[in-house]
C-alpha cells in the first residue's frame, strides 16, 4: 500500500515538473521555433533553392553521386530532421542546466520537489525529447515545400520510423544532460562550437553513410558519431532507396548510445546535485 501511494506520489510529481517545463516553453514558443528552424531553413535554401537557380536550371550542384536523378533535398531531409532532433535535444537540457547549476543554484529548488533526484534527471531527459520530437515535425515540410525539387519521401514502415524518433529523441536528451554536467556553467558556450558543430558535420547529415566507401577510415571513424544512427535510421525510414545502415544496427546502436550517455549524465548529475 506504501509503495502504491509513493508511486502515485512520484507520478504526480514528475507530471507535475513536466507541466512546468510545458508553461514556460510555451511563453518561449517563437524563440523555439526560431532556434529549430534557423538552421534546417538557411540549408533547405541555400543548397536546394540558391544553388539549382545559380546551376541555371540545369540540375543541382550538390546532387547525390550515386543517385544522379534523386534531388539533393531528399538526401538532405533525413539529416536535417537529425540535426533538429539534436540540436534541440542539447538546447533543452544542457543550457538550462547551465543556469540550474550556476550561482544561484536553482537545482535546489527542482531537487526539493517530493521525486527522488534521478527522476528529475529523467524529467528533463523526457522533456527534451518532446521537444526534439516537435522539432523533427517541423523540419519535415520544410524540405518539402523549400526547395525547388521537393524532397521524395516514402515511408515504408511506420513504427520503424516512429521508434528511431522516439530514440533519437532521448539520445540527444541523454547527450544534453552529459554535456550539462561536464562542462561548467560558464562555459556551456563551447558546446556548440566544440561538439555541435563537428558532429553535424562528420553525422552523415549531407551525405549517406554509404558515400564515405572512398574514405574508409573516416567511414569508421564516425561511427562513434550518434548522430551518424539518427540521420541514417531517419534516411532509411524516409528514403529507401538510397543506400543506408542495416536497420538492427541502427537501432541497436541508438540503444547503445542512449544506455551510455545516460549513465554518465546521470553520475554527472547527482554529483553536481549532491556537491
Amino acid at each position: 500500500m506504501q509503495q502504491q501511494s509513493n508511486l502515485t506520489l512520484y507520478t504526480r510529481a514528475f507530471f507535475g515538473l513536466f507541466l512546468r517545463d510545458l508553461y514556460v516553453l510555451r511563453r518561449e514558443l517563437f524563440p523555439f521555433a526560431i532556434r529549430v528552424c534557423m538552421n534546417p531553413l538557411l540549408f533547405l535554401f541555400v543548397f536546394t533553392y540558391v544553388f539549382p537557380h545559380m546551376s541555371g536550371g540545369m540540375g543541382n550542384p550538390m546532387a547525390h553521386p550515386g543517385a544522379p536523378n534523386v534531388s539533393f533535398s531528399t538526401v538532405l531531409l533525413p539529416g536535417l530532421m537529425a540535426v533538429a532532433i539534436m540540436f534541440s535535444g542539447i538546447a533543452a537540457v544542457a543550457l538550462p542546466l547551465a543556469q540550474d547549476f550556476g550561482f544561484t543554484r536553482e537545482i535546489d529548488d527542482r531537487v526539493m520537489c517530493p521525486l527522488p533526484v534521478p527522476l528529475v534527471a529523467v524529467e528533463k531527459i523526457v522533456f527534451s525529447a518532446m521537444q526534439s520530437f516537435v522539432a523533427a515535425l517541423i523540419v519535415y515540410p520544410l524540405a518539402i515545400y523549400i526547395p525547388q525539387q521537393p524532397a521524395q519521401a516514402h515511408v515504408t514502415s511506420w513504427p520503424f520510423l516512429i521508434l528511431v524518433v522516439l530514440l533519437a529523441s532521448l539520445v540527444s536528451g541523454a547527450l544534453g544532460l552529459t554535456l550539462g554536467t561536464i562542462v561548467k556553467p560558464q562555459q556551456i558556450g563551447l558546446i556548440f562550437g566544440v561538439v555541435v558543430v563537428p558532429i553535424t558535420f562528420l553525422g552523415c547529415v549531407y551525405y549517406p553513410w554509404a558515400a564515405l566507401q572512398s574514405l574508409p577510415i573516416l567511414q569508421h571513424a564516425i561511427l562513434i558519431n550518434p548522430i551518424v544512427y539518427m540521420s541514417e535510421g531517419l534516411r532509411s525510414a524516409l528514403t529507401p532507396t538510397l543506400g543506408h545502415m542495416n536497420n538492427l544496427g541502427i537501432i541497436g546502436m541508438l540503444i547503445v548510445f542512449l544506455g551510455g550517455l545516460y549513465y554518465v549524465g546521470m553520475r554527472g548529475f547527482l554529483r553536481r546535485v549532491i556537491s
